[in-house]
């Protein structure tokens, strides 16, 4: 199996979607996962150190990736940020959530565990 990558689940507040996709990824041997708001009010406030850390950032809605260009643009220059489209209507680990999260995420994990690892 390839090396583990560090997936970066953001949304706006941290506090359903995120979470919530942090959770069903939590035990997944492909990964090691984390999960950010790009609000201000958010639980836990995405940061440069955040991108730093990820292989790959996978954000809930359009708006999340826009916010990330803007913030961040050093950081976001060359990192992969894949859109779900997975709109604010959801509880923490709704079953219907937790669906949508793994039916579009896979296919992101699935390229990146397919590529070629960087060379030192």
């Amino acid at each position: 199996m390839a090396n583990r990558i560090n997936v970066l689940f953001v949304c706006s507040k941290n506090q359903w979607r995120s979470p919530t996709a942090e959770a069903v990824y939590r035990d997944d041997p492909r990964v090691s996962v984390r999960s950010r708001g790009t609000a201000r009010s958010a639980r836990q406030t995405i940061r440069a150190g955040d991108l730093a850390w990820a292989d790959l950032v996978v954000v809930m809605e359009d708006k999340h990736r826009h916010r990330l260009l803007a913030d961040f643009p050093g950081e976001t220059k060359f990192l992969p940020i894949e859109v779900l489209h997975i709109p604010d209507d959801y509880q923490f680990m709704d079953s219907e959530l937790v669906e949508f999260i793994r039916v579009a995420t896979e296919p992101f994990i699935d390229s990146y565990q397919s590529k070629e690892p960087p060379i030192p």
